[in-house]
């Protein structure tokens, strides 16, 4: 069966309810055998504002949104102008709204989309507690051909605890729209699907940070919410509580830090979760874990900056401060995720590093994987499980900076007899005792540094895929990954050899590992969301790249499409 998918966006002011109904329509298609993804856009407001689910259904896994939206139901058009960017329809694609809210807005309108009316309220108003979001959800799945009575059952499982007259209203509404969907123009249906026995995992980009996190072996996290990295520390809460873990809420991110610090030091893997303002305010404190060579997680899942931002909307500008922001020569590790199911490994990946090698790392997600849920096949099982290396009791003339061959010396617990030391942030000798002496500063420097250089990251350090035969190759990091893996297909099935690399490991850069994986490449599109071009950037500074570059680029909050990329890719073919 050829590959197939469909698209998606449920559109409508706050607490319309799409964002309810997306989640539903998600939960529905992976009942049905399909593997699926959805993201969400809405505005910074706490209340009201603008919002759309936006899904994609398909017949085989997927990591990207496709190019434009087949369907798209507006429950209302509160607000549609300031995300109407964000919502591309093709000419063939389907409109439906309700003709009580007044005509489609230009904004919309000038997709040339084909639209058709869909009495929401009216159909919702004539069923005792009916909601216009389950009217429209039954009509798309009529439409897109998703069996109605899956919809039912994540509906009644969903609802179970809001009592039998919401649940039977609900219903109601779905079964009315999906009768009401026999009079609408037609449109591509799902194909049947086969079901296997195989795992499938719905999972959000946080959650998933957070079980890597847990799997990694954090036992400690003290944090400050922000958006949009809260759920990490919503879903880490109960989590630690079962597994003999802790989880403070401190009251801001300097606070957080130095509690990470604090609970790291006395040995346990700590962990703290935050956005660009907070990583920001943290940059001192992880300089002094870098000094101290005290392990931590910070995972920053990026938004639109600078200053507050676009704290709702997704961008991956973050890159320079987690590279650079540090004060000093400050070698630590950058690691990001490159899907949402990624998100699990990078983050245990990072809690095992940041443990084995002493070291701070930042695990740089962002909003669109974050805050998205994708199904997809259970990952598989990582090996990567913290490990620190202990210094044993009653050692003569303990070190603890002693200059080893790793780099990497036996950190003493705090009680552990003869293993005294001082860990601050002034410069030291092997003891600790602080130095102001330049062979010190220079023996110290080179220790922090070689040890992550030197360090062997195996094949984790990137994603490489593709033609290995041809001379193209598409860079790029996050999840920008995701559009350039779909090019990347796309290309191929047209007769284009290009490769990908995806970094994971974004700092130590791995030069001799980057220029074997770009072997035979004459030309290098770099792919990123930013708006100063960062990523290509840190590549000019610290890769040797072909003569041959093109960027595509742009800031947040519009994603990269498959078709933009697959575009620079056949100009040069």
């Amino acid at each position: 069966m050829a590959a197939y998918s469909v698209s998606v966006a449920l559109t409508g002011s706050g607490g319309a309810g799409a964002m309810t109904a997306g989640q539903i329509l998600l939960d529905s298609a992976s009942k049905a055998g399909f593997y699926g993804l959805m993201t969400r856009s809405m505005g910074p407001q706490i209340r009201g504002g603008e919002a759309a689910a936006l899904i994609r259904i398909s017949s085989i896994p997927i990591t990207s949104l496709d190019d434009h939206y087949d369907l798209l139901v507006a429950f209302d058009w509160g607000n549609i102008n300031r995300f109407a960017a964000e919502l591309p329809l093709a000419g063939d694609s389907l409109i439906l709204c309700d003709p009580d809210q007044g005509p489609v807005p230009d904004s919309i309108a000038a997709y040339g989309a084909r639209v058709a009316s869909l009495p929401l309220k009216t159909l919702a108003g004539a069923i005792p507690g009916g909601r216009a979001n389950m009217v429209g959800l039954g009509a798309v799945a009529a439409l897109i051909g998703l069996p109605v009575d899956s919809v039912i059952a994540v509906l009644t499982k969903q609802l179970a605890r809001k009592g039998e007259d919401v649940l039977a209203a609900s219903t109601a509404a779905l079964r009315a729209g999906a009768e009401q969907a026999s009079g609408l123009p037609g449109m591509t249906k799902l194909p049947e699907i086969r079901h296997d026995d195989s795992p499938r995992w719905n999972i959000s980009g946080n959650e998933a940070a957070g079980l890597g996190a847990l799997r990694g072996g954090i036992k400690f996290v003290a944090a400050y919410p922000i958006t949009p990295a809260t759920e990490v520390l919503e879903w880490l809460a109960p989590a630690l509580d079962k597994t003999g873990g802790a989880l403070i809420q401190a009251e801001d991110e300097l606070a957080s830090i130095n509690m990470v610090i604090g609970g790291s030091f006395a040995g346990m893997p700590s962990l703290t979760a935050t956005s660009g303002p907070g990583l920001s305010l943290m940059t001192e404190a992880i300089g002094l874990a870098v000094a101290s060579e005290t392990p931590l997680v910070v995972v920053n899942v990026m938004r639109g900056g600078p200053s507050t931002g676009i704290p709702t909307k997704s961008e991956q500008a973050d890159l320079n401060i987690a590279v650079y922001g540090l004060h000093g020569d400050a070698p630590h590790l950058v690691v990001a995720p490159n899907s949402i199911a990624d998100c699990l490994f990078a983050t245990q990946w990072s809690v095992y590093l940041a443990e084995a090698l002493q070291s701070p790392a930042i695990v740089l997600s962002d909003q669109a994987m974050g805050q998205s849920r994708v199904v997809t096949d259970k990952p598989a099982d990582s090996p990567y499980v913290a490990k620190r290396l202990v210094a044993e009791a009653n050692v003569e003339n303990y070190r603890r900076y002693a200059l080893t061959a790793s780099g990497v010396s036996p950190m003493a617990i705090p009680g552990t007899a003869g293993g005294n030391y001082v860990a601050d942030g002034l410069e030291h000798n092997e003891r600790g005792t602080p130095s102001s002496q330049a062979s010190d500063h220079l023996s110290q420097l080179d220790k922090r540094a070689d040890k992550l250089e030197s360090f062997d990251y195996g094949n984790e350090w990137a994603d490489v895929e593709g033609d290995d035969g041809g001379d193209i190759a598409i860079i790029t990091w996050g999840a920008t990954t995701g559009p350039a893996r779909e090019a990347l297909a796309r290309a191929a099935a047209k007769g284009i050899k290009a490769r990908l690399i995806s970094l994971r490991l974004i700092l130590p850069a791995q030069p001799a590992k980057f220029g074997a994986a770009l072997a035979g490449v004459k030309k290098v599109l770099v792919v990123e969301q930013s708006h100063s071009q960062q990523f290509y950037k840190f590549l000019r500074a610290h890769y040797d790249l072909p003569a041959e570059i093109s960027v595509l680029y742009r800031p947040g909050p519009l994603p990269i499409r498959p078709a933009e990329i697959l575009t620079r890719l056949a100009a040069w073919e």
